[in-house]
């Protein structure tokens, strides 16, 4: 009888808080770059106002598209103002004593410029005095350039947790191309919205698709009780590294009794493993964190928001959705870890797996964005690695090689395609899913297998809860029927780049290396970078590119390189994009083909790639 635990379609809570607070709305909400190309469309989501689930969604996913498509400006408490709706994260306005205090400027600036237009129309035109990232993945800082220059940013504090330059810069430019063509099949930007298309992501409608920023911050926040005060305003930090990012923190203001809990707490299940991919997440320091929330917070607070979402109000409220977030994520971690110990694997403790009755009634605990099922696997990987255990997984055929293998054993393609559709009919989607797959990469070129595949995938995304399940379901039905994005969200990493410090810069660099082709090349090259002060040693040995910045090395006792010049920032980039610089560069000593060899060597990441086909 549990097992059939759900909660009520009958409580609106949910829709009662997502409406409350609004002042206004942008109408149309359709927002475009500065060459009229559409970055972010909500009125493409016009279509769940008020309509009733279809066949071919879950309900309750259906519910909470609903819910995330709300878009405007909403007043909070006095002072405290959020803009909704205009991409995956909300952008949050404090204001101060002279101006205001931005909190997470979204994924692209061409949002985060029209979500601070929308506040100043109604709140005046006020300066911005300061900007906080409350933790470091790109939709809470990519917008950043639409709130403030660059020029401007050196004139205010921008605060964001100890270590968040590092760990933005690995996710999104070192696995920035494989991240974000992952990434486009869970958030489905790419996909058709309607019905029987991409409806939601769960934590936000999708991702906008703008001009991906990056300031850095010039304030850390070092240690749980730091204050700043900011314009006149006090914030109280509470620093929650290795939670849902590597580099997070919370915040309470204590002069409006009111608390923000970035992304440690959201209106459902958040992920401890990612589907775009990213490290996996400590889920026992994740509740842990959250419980010191509580402590620290929660009896002086009224109200509670998040960077995604809509708020909480009123204490007793505040502290049920707290517990209940941490209660989720400790029973997720300490069930996962005790079954491991029994000696299953992942999968199998996952296909069986039941929250308690409180957490399945709770709207939201619901797996809107992590599902419990892909969350116990990653809680599984995270102290066992990929590995079960069983030596037959130890050295599997990679996909093409163990799909000839498997097709052939079950007697060719069309045999396969048979049973297939003898399980599709009995209703194991799932399996039939896994043989048409074998099939696909056995035969890529066989166009009924390939539309079985994508029909069957289709079936499975119409009946998820999950967002980023039923988009990647649905991603890879258009790719198996020829539908491959030429691009990502990161392809065009320029605004970004300019970020970069020297070391971050190299290191990206390095990781694009040819190391087939580098392994015979062994030479050394010396910059200095003018207008960044800074010496820089590139080795090229053994297939690896290495890197020195600053002063690290004694050049006197240092070999001599095979070429070095000067140049400035700017030229360095132009050199590693185009080839080539505009302005001569200067003092070159050497060989300078040893430059154009370095080039040769550097290779750039396809953006398409395929996920579904070989």
């Amino acid at each position: 009888m549990t097992a059939s635990l759900e909660p009520s379609f009958d409580d609106l809570v949910a829709f009662r808080d997502a409406d409350r607070g609004l002042i206004d709305k942008l109408s149309p909400c359709v927002i475009k770059d500065h060459r009229g190309r559409v970055v972010w469309d909500n009125e493409a989501y016009n279509f769940l106002s008020n309509a009733p689930c279809p066949k071919t969604a879950n309900p309750k996913l259906w519910r909470q598209a609903q819910l995330v498509s709300k878009q405007g400006l909403f007043k909070i408490v006095d002072g405290i103002y959020q803009i909704r709706g205009f991409d995956l994260s909300n952008m949050t306005v404090i204001e101060g004593d002279q101006g205001i205090i931005v909190v997470d400027p979204l994924t692209s600036a061409e949002c985060a410029k029209a979500a601070l237009e929308l506040y100043r129309k109604n709140r005046g035109n006020k300066p911005v005095l300061g900007m906080i990232y409350t933790h470091s993945h790109g939709d809470h800082f990519g917008g950043a350039e639409g709130i403030i220059s660059r020029s401007e940013a050196a004139e205010i504090p921008i605060l964001a947790p100890f270590g968040f330059l590092e760990h933005a810069v690995s996710e999104n430019v070192y696995a920035g191309n494989a991240m974000a063509r992952r990434a486009s099949y869970m958030y489905g930007d790419r996909l058709s919205k309607g019905p029987e298309g991409q409806i939601s992501a769960g934590l936000g409608a999708t991702l906008s698709m703008g001009t991906v920023t990056l300031i850095p911050p010039t304030v850390d926040v070092t240690h749980t009780g730091q204050v700043e005060v900011i314009d006149g305003v006090e914030f109280l930090f509470q620093v929650t590294p290795g939670t849902e990012a590597p580099s997070e923190m919370n915040f309470y203001l204590p002069q409006c009794r009111t608390l923000c809990v970035a992304e440690n707490a959201t209106q459902c299940l958040h992920n401890i493993g990612t589907l775009r991919g990213a490290a996996i997440r400590d889920a026992l320091a994740w509740s842990s964190y959250l419980d010191e929330t509580i402590v620290l917070f929660a009896e002086r607070s009224d109200v509670v928001f998040a960077s995604h979402h809509w708020p909480t109000w009123e204490q007793e409220a505040v502290i049920t959705y707290l517990t209940e977030q941490r209660d989720l994520y400790a029973f997720l971690h300490d069930q996962t870890v005790r079954l491991m110990n029994d000696g299953l694997t992942g999968i199998e403790i996952a296909e069986d797996f039941q929250l308690p009755p409180k957490l399945r009634t709770a709207w939201h605990t619901q797996g809107f964005y992590g599902s419990v099922s892909h969350n116990v696997k990653a809680i599984y990987q995270r102290y066992m690695t990929w590995f079960d255990g069983n030596p037959a997984n130890l050295w599997e055929h990679p996909p093409v090689e163990i799909a000839k293998r498997y097709v052939s054993c079950m007697g060719g393609i069309n045999e396969v395609l048979q049973k297939a559709k003898t399980f599709s009919e009995q209703g194991d989607l799932r399996f039939a899913a896994t043989l048409l797959n074998h099939a696909v990469f056995a035969d890529p070129e066989n166009k009924a297998v390939k539309t079985l595949l994508a029909s069957t995938y289709e079936a499975l995304g119409h009946g998820c809860e999950n967002g980023p399940w039923r988009n990647f379901y649905i991603s890879g039905a258009r790719e198996l029927v020829g539908h491959v994005p030429r691009d990502n969200i990161l392809s065009d990493q320029t605004a970004m780049t300019k970020s970069l410090s020297l070391h971050h810069l190299f290191a990206s660099l390095a990781v694009r290396l040819d190391g087939k082709k580098a392994q015979t090349q062994n030479f050394t090259i010396d910059l200095y970078v003018i207008d960044r002060d800074e010496d820089c040693r590139l080795i090229v040995s053994n297939g690896a590119l290495i890197h020195r910045t600053g002063r690290t090395w004694n050049t006197s006792t240092s070999s001599v390189a095979n070429y070095s010049c000067e140049l400035t920032f700017s030229q360095l980039l132009q050199l590693l994009t185009t080839g080539r610089t505009k302005e001569p560069l200067k003092h070159e000593v050497g060989d300078s083909s040893f430059m154009s060899k370095l080039l040769s060597l550097i290779v750039t990441p396809n953006g398409a790639f395929n996920i579904v086909t070989p």
